[in-house]
Order: C-alpha cells, then sequence, then structure tokens
C-alpha cells in the first residue's frame, strides 16, 4: 500500500475539533506530529489551551439537552449511521493510525479499525438495551422503578498506543448512553480521533455530542479532569498518571474510571501444547509492538517445558519482519517515538547486569535505524523481584522465568502489583479453571493472549485501576442508576410516621 494520509491537507484548519468544526488551539505552543518510522515531521499544529477546553465542555453541555433526551432508538439509529461512516473512512483510518504510530498496515487494517467499526455496531444496538431491575412491589405499600439516566458531560482522556480503538472505547459507551464528551488524545497521536468525529459528524450526530481537544496532559488534560460541569472521568494511561488523575478528580467528586498499566503473566502448564505456546508468547508479546497494556510480558513455564519454550520463541521471533508500516509484509513497526525506544533499551540493557538476553536486545541498523525500532527480545533468568520483571516495559520484550508446582505459577503470576490480563496454557480443564479462578485480572485467557470482543467487558484490578471498558457492562460507567418510589396507598398518615411523631393510628 503506498497511500500516505496526508494530515497538513486534512488538518489545514488545526487539530481541535468543538462543536462540529475543527479549529486550531490557543495555548500559544506548537505540537509537531513525528512519524516514528522516519523521525521526520508530518503535522504540526497548535495544542489546545484551557480555553480550548472550557469551548469543548460548553459544546458538549449545550448538545446534553437534546442527546440525552433522545429517546434509546433515535440514539441507536444515529451510532448505526456512525458505525456505517466508519466502515466507508477504513483506508483513510488504517492509513493514518499507522502514519502516526508506526503500526504495521497489516494491523491497522485488520485489528484497530474493524474493531472500532464493530464496537460502534455493537453499542448502537446497546443503546436500546440499559436494563434496571424489573418495577416492583419491593414494599407491599409501593411501587420501586429503575431508571438509568445519562450522567452529563464526560471528560476522556485517551493514550497514545491505540488512538482510534481507545476513542472507540472512550466515546462509545458513553454516547450511546446519552452522555456527551470532551475526549483529549495523546497530543502526539491525534489523527484518528478527529477523523472518528468527523464520521460522526456526517452520520448525522448532533454538533457537540463529540468534542476532541488535542492538547498536552499538565494543560488541557488536568483543567479538563477538573472542570466542574465535567461530570464523570475516564482515564486510560499508566498508573502513575492515574493516581494523578483520581487527585484532580475528587476535587469535585465526579465519576472516574481508570484502565491503567498491566505486566500479563502468561503461564504455561506442563501439560501444555508447546507450539501453541510458543506461536501466543511470540504474538501476545509483540503486538503493536509490546505497546499494549494486556500484552504478554512475565512467561512462567513449568520445568519440563522451559527449555523448549525458551528456544522455540527466540527461534520464531527471530523470524519476525522490521520494516516499512505501509509494506504489507512487515510484522513489527517501531516504537511511538525515539524516546519509547530509548526508555525500552534502558530496561533490557540494566537486565544485562542480572539476565541473559537470549535474542533481540538491540536497535536495527541500515535503512531502519533512522526510525525508532527496536529488535523482538526475549530475556531468560531474570529473579522475580527484578525490574525487568516487576516494571511495565511497554516495548517489544518478553521475560520467562521457570516453576516448578502449580501453586508455585499461579503465586508467580499474582505478584505484581498489577492485574488487567493473563493466560493460562494447558489442556487439562481443571488446571485452567483453577487459573482462571485464582489469577487476579480483569480478563484470563485460555489458551489464547490478547483477543478480545466488543460484547466482553475490558478492565483491570489492583493497580490497573477499576471500571469497564466495551461491553454492555460499561453502561455501569456511563449512567446513573435512580431509583423512583410511587406510594400505592393514598392514605395521609402512614403507618411509619409514628416513629417520627405521634402514636399509631
Amino acid at each position: 500500500m503506498d497511500h500516505r494520509f496526508d494530515a497538513t491537507e486534512r488538518f489545514a484548519a488545526g487539530a481541535q475539533f468543538i462543536a462540529g468544526s475543527l479549529r486550531s488551539g490557543s495555548s500559544g505552543r506548537t505540537q509537531d506530529v513525528v512519524d516514528p518510522a522516519t523521525g521526520e515531521t508530518v503535522y504540526s499544529y497548535e495544542l489546545a489551551g484551557t480555553a480550548d477546553v472550557d469551548a469543548a465542555v460548553q459544546a458538549a453541555q449545550r448538545a446534553f439537552a437534546e442527546w440525552g433526551g433522545a429517546t434509546p432508538g433515535e440514539r441507536s439509529d444515529a451510532l448505526h449511521r456512525f458505525a456505517a461512516a466508519l466502515a466507508e473512512d477504513a483506508a483513510d483510518l488504517a492509513c493514518a493510525e499507522s502514519l502516526n504510530c508506526g503500526k504495521p498496515i497489516k494491523l491497522s487494517k485488520e485489528f484497530d479499525v474493524p474493531g472500532s467499526v464493530d464496537n460502534a455496531a455493537f453499542f448502537a444496538g446497546a443503546a436500546r438495551h440499559l436494563e434496571g431491575k424489573a418495577a416492583g412491589e419491593y414494599s407491599a405499600d409501593h411501587t420501586s422503578v429503575i431508571r438509568r439516566e445519562p450522567i452529563g458531560v464526560v471528560g476522556s482522556i485517551a493514550p497514545w498506543n491505540y488512538p482510534l480503538q481507545m476513542a472507540a472505547w472512550k466515546v462509545l459507551p458513553a454516547i450511546a448512553a446519552g452522555n456527551t464528551i470532551v475526549l483529549k488524545p495523546a497530543e502526539i497521536t491525534p489523527f484518528t480521533s478527529l477523523l472518528f468525529a468527523q464520521a460522526a459528524q456526517r452520520a448525522g450526530l448532533p454538533d457537540g455530542v463529540i468534542n476532541i481537544v488535542s492538547g498536552a496532559g499538565r494543560d488541557a488534560g488536568e483543567h479538563l479532569v477538573g472542570h466542574p460541569s465535567v461530570a464523570m472521568t475516564s482515564f486510560t494511561g499508566s498508573t502513575g498518571v492515574g493516581k494523578r488523575v483520581a487527585e484532580i478528580a475528587t476535587g469535585t467528586v465526579k465519576r472516574l474510571h481508570l484502565e491503567l498499566g498491566g505486566k500479563a503473566p502468561f503461564v504455561v502448564f506442563d501439560d501444555a501444547d508447546l507450539e501453541a505456546a510458543v506461536h501466543g508468547a511470540v504474538a501476545g508479546a509483540l503486538i503493536n509492538t509490546g505497546q499494549d497494556c494486556t500484552a504478554a510480558t512475565r512467561a512462567y513455564v513449568q520445568r519440563p517445558l522451559y527449555d523448549a519454550f525458551v528456544s522455540g520463541v527466540a527461534d520464531l521471533m527471530a523470524t519476525v519482519r522490521l520494516g516499512d508500516p505501509f509494506d504489507p509484509s512487515t510484522d513489527l513497526g517501531p516504537l511511538i517515538s525515539h524516546a519509547q525506544r530509548d526508555r525500552v533499551a534502558g530496561f533490557v540493557e540494566r537486565a544485562r547486569g542480572y539476565a541473559t538476553v537470549v535474542t533481540g536486545g538491540e536497535a536495527p541498523q541500515g535503512e531502519l535505524a533512522k526510525g525508532a525500532y527496536y529488535r523482538p527480545t526475549l530475556i531468560a533468568g531474570a529473579a522475580q523481584d527484578s525490574e525487568i520483571v516487576q516494571s511495565e516495559i511497554f516495548g517489544p520484550v518478553l521475560v520467562v522465568l521457570p516453576f516448578d508446582s502449580d501453586d508455585e505459577g499461579i503465586a508467580l503470576a499474582n505478584d505484581t502489583p498489577y492485574g488487567l490480563a493473563a493466560s493460562a496454557w494447558s489442556r487439562d480443564v481443571y488446571r485452567t479453571g483453577r487459573a482462571t479462578r485464582e489469577i487476579n485480572a480483569g480478563c484470563v485467557w485460555v489458551n489464547d493472549h490478547i483477543p478480545i470482543i466488543s460484547e466482553m467487558p475490558h478492565g483491570g484490578a489492583k493497580a490497573s485501576g477499576f471500571g469497564k471498558d466495551m461491553s454492555a457492562y460499561s453502561f455501569e460507567e456511563y449512567t446513573q442508576v435512580k431509583h423512583v418510589m410511587y406510594d400505592n396507598t393514598a392514605v395521609a398518615r402512614k403507618d411509619w410516621h409514628r416513629t417520627v411523631f405521634g402514636d399509631r393510628p
């Protein structure tokens, strides 16, 4: 595919989308967007300032009166049109995502874009199914009804690793439930969030339902989180920044949803299909160049399979093709930036002092040296309490450790602060059943690692945050449950009044 996305032409008016129009930011500071495969600047724009956030929140407030009052069927119809508009934009979305993030075009075309279109189609249907308890007389003298109501204006902050999918995960459940939203993408990856909002406008969603402010976290992000007119904050990113978001959000006592870091264990029991586990580990560790909070990062392999697993993963990693993201044969693209590549390399270089780099552990030379590339890396011999095992690296690095008993394997899997995702590999249903019960994570795959589907929730435990993206469970985040109770007696002097004044009638 030779098509390159021309961001300068498409976003000539600016990288803010407020009240249905692209506009320039007002912070007075410029952001360069760099193609991580080449190191070249492909777009420059004015960052959003606090005034832009205020304007976006005001636009969302104005739109909420109409959108929040629309029927579920009306919102559903609009989201069906939105899904169709995204499908029409598939080629542009894939190219923009690959240019902005360095993703291999086959990943953008076959994973990010269709997944986001499917999310839109799912929430188009889910908009009609806001569930609650049946109306009934739970008290003998009253009828109770549950209402699910939209919260109001949602202020969301998305990360740079999956800009399109994160826009979908933040925006779709919020607006399906009747909220309006201001989304702040990472300032280095604004392209597909802007295209996403433009597709919604083309589909006929009212102006102001979806607003995009492309700005820095310390300015636009913190102002959005702390804004008194924002009723809810949803944040996806690192645990460290998530703590700061939580501190600011508590100042206005707003609803909070946090999807934070991960360090997913990949537990291989001694009766596992070794070939499947090897292929699953390489795919699970290298997806999106390892820049995935659910990526397989810690492989625990029962000792009878350990040596063969290490050898198999090393051999398979050596076949992975690094190259131009727009070449359909490229398997692994660059990291998001040279700074991120250097951060990953730092983890690996420090690990050389206490572990063995089995394969990889270097940036490629030659034509790829100008990009933020790093070779697939396998590390063995590290201690459980070492940095490479405990810390989130966010790169194409897998560390492998042996274990003996099933008890030990599960204990090691749980032995980090994180609890976002995990996988267990075995032919024994009782072993995998135990693993799914005892591994403390928001998702546990069995004999696979990574697949996600719109109908099922995504979210973590422990330092990985709380709340769910995708699925009908996400409406727990984006709706206010209201209990309405009707008196059925028409009696003025009720029996319970005597507990406050007077005697029993």
